[in-house]
């Protein structure tokens, strides 16, 4: 889930997650870095354009949707995701992002069993995400997403600007 997520968040490439970034001793000296390396075209999975239009409504999401806590409590409008529950509530899932980090917090049994007839991703999983995150994103600025070349935004959704109004099918020649 988290590289799937990361590729919305990486602009449309699927870029290797890393558990750990670096570690160093008592002295601060580095034992290891796994240090981020930029993508470059063989990594890209999906258009740029698909993974912002994706992104912008994964930040509806946890702007006004079932995950609207994520922003509410971190105080970041760059805050993306979405919340997931399985038939009976056996699993609950919070999968989200930040420019910098995607993270997914998963509630559920070894041995699945129901979590409780009123037990949901939102209710569950996403406030143990929003702990996890406002740690992380200690310290880290809001970055905004950049809508790439070829999007346009109409009314309040991003569409391609090849499919913008007036460009595609605008009547079929019947009349009312």
């Amino acid at each position: 889930m988290a590289s799937g997520y990361g590729v919305f968040a990486n602009g449309g490439y699927l870029v290797a997650p890393r558990l750990i970034e670096r570690i160093t001793d008592y002295r601060g000296r580095v034992l290891q870095d796994s240090p981020t390396h930029k993508p470059d075209e063989s990594m890209r999975v999906i258009d740029a354009r698909n993974a912002y239009v994706m992104t912008d409504l994964l930040q509806e999401v946890t702007r006004s949707g079932t995950a609207a806590k994520a922003q509410g409590t971190l105080k970041r409008n760059d805050i993306y995701g979405k919340t997931g529950t399985t038939n009976d509530s056996m699993d609950a899932w919070f999968a989200g992002f930040q420019r910098t980090i995607v993270a997914v917090a998963w509630i559920g049994y070894d041995t699945p069993r129901k979590l409780g007839d009123r037990e949901t991703g939102g209710g569950l999983a996403l406030p143990v995400w929003i702990e996890y995150m406002a740690q992380a994103l200690k310290g880290v600025p809001v970055q905004t997403m950049t809508p790439p070349e070829g999007v346009m935004l109409y009314g309040s959704d991003w569409m391609y600007s090849e499919f913008g109004p007036g460009a595609g099918v605008t009547s079929l020649g019947m009349e009312d």
